[in-house]
């Protein structure tokens, strides 16, 4: 059943089985023609020149799919766009990453990526929000601001001679702290128009990063930009005192009912990726209302019977849409 490594009994394999029977039956028919499989035959027009891309091959004449996915056009260019692949960045993607290494003026991040992706110290903000040339102070204590292991969140700036190139320049990207960061495959998120999150009932933030990289943790208020404008024309000692101390801050413990809330928001995201479902903030937030109403304690959200319920949960929520249209 597409993949689903569960240890399901007879009965739950039946209802399983059945559920993803309806919702296969409610999926869109609108790219039907488009979706092929392999060795499928793609119509084209010769006469026109047709450029033959990636996924497709000329066989006999003729071009055919040599991946399963939907055909894309784009003028004479024909390619198979694969369902699922490896993440593939994309300028203006909110990405979640891991500080791989602190090198001369840049941070290398791992973003599920088949290279590590750059932060240069100039394409971020510097911890006392003031925006000013970098000097070889700011260099010397880059390990203040990010170090390895440390959670990342940033925007893909574009492709460069040396790589991948990330910027941070928005109180909205930096650093993570207190929460979980999970990593499900990317074909499973999809590029919405708002990629943050707060789950104002929970007290937590959720991040649905594009590469397959999720941060869910405990809600920070957004700083002012304005809050060091008294400090940046001091001396730079002081300036190291101030982030020295916000660090000490961010030690505070995080509350036993907000710790609760972002392990259920995070079980919530491995029941979506377990079943292979699209991961999105009104589904997320269904499965944790969901599991509080069966007042269910957290391991048991990853218990087969829920995973089975979430999917009949889904297909209900699916039909009960197609008919409001």
């Amino acid at each position: 059943m597409r993949g689903i490594q569960l240890p399901l009994t007879q009965t739950q394999k039946v209802r399983l089985q059945k559920t993803l029977e309806q919702l296969e039956s409610l999926s869109s028919k609108v790219n039907s023609d488009a979706s092929v499989i392999i060795a499928d035959s793609i119509p084209v027009n010769h006469e026109d020149g047709v450029l033959k891309g990636h996924g497709t091959a000329d066989l006999n004449g003729e071009v055919v799919a040599t991946l399963c996915g939907v055909v894309e056009r784009v003028n004479k260019l024909v390619y198979v766009r694969a369902l699922r692949s490896r993440y593939k960045p994309e300028v203006g993607d909110i990405v979640i990453g891991r500080v791989a290494e602190v090198a001369q003026k840049r941070w290398r991040l791992d973003i599920n990526f088949n290279q590590d992706a750059v932060l240069m110290l100039s394409s971020m903000n510097m911890p006392d929000g003031v925006q000013r040339r970098r000097t070889a102070l700011d260099e010397l204590n880059m390990r203040c601001i990010f170090e390895e292991n440390d959670v990342v969140c940033a925007e893909v700036r574009g492709f460069q001679h040396d790589g991948l190139h990330l910027q941070a320049r928005s109180r909205k990207y930096g650093k993570l702290n207190r929460g979980q960061l999970l990593t499900v495959p990317p074909y499973l998120v999809k590029r919405q128009k708002q990629h943050f999150h707060h789950l104002e009932e929970f007290g937590v933030d959720l991040i649905l990063g594009c590469n397959g990289f999720i941060w869910v943790g405990e809600h920070i208020e957004a700083k002012d930009d304005m809050v060091e404008d008294q400090v940046s024309q001091s001396d730079p000692q002081v300036l190291l005192h101030n982030s020295s101390s916000l660090e000490e801050q961010e030690k505070n413990y995080t509350i036993l009912e907000i710790r609760k809330y972002i392990c259920r928001a995070a079980n919530a995201v491995r029941v979506l990726s377990i079943l292979g479902f699209n991961i999105t903030l009104e589904i997320i937030k269904g499965i944790i209302d969901l599991s509080l109403s069966m007042n269910l304690d957290i391991h048991e959200m990853l218990g087969s019977e829920f995973c089975v319920l979430v999917a009949e949960k889904e297909a209900e929520r699916r039909s009960s849409n197609k008919k409001k249209r």
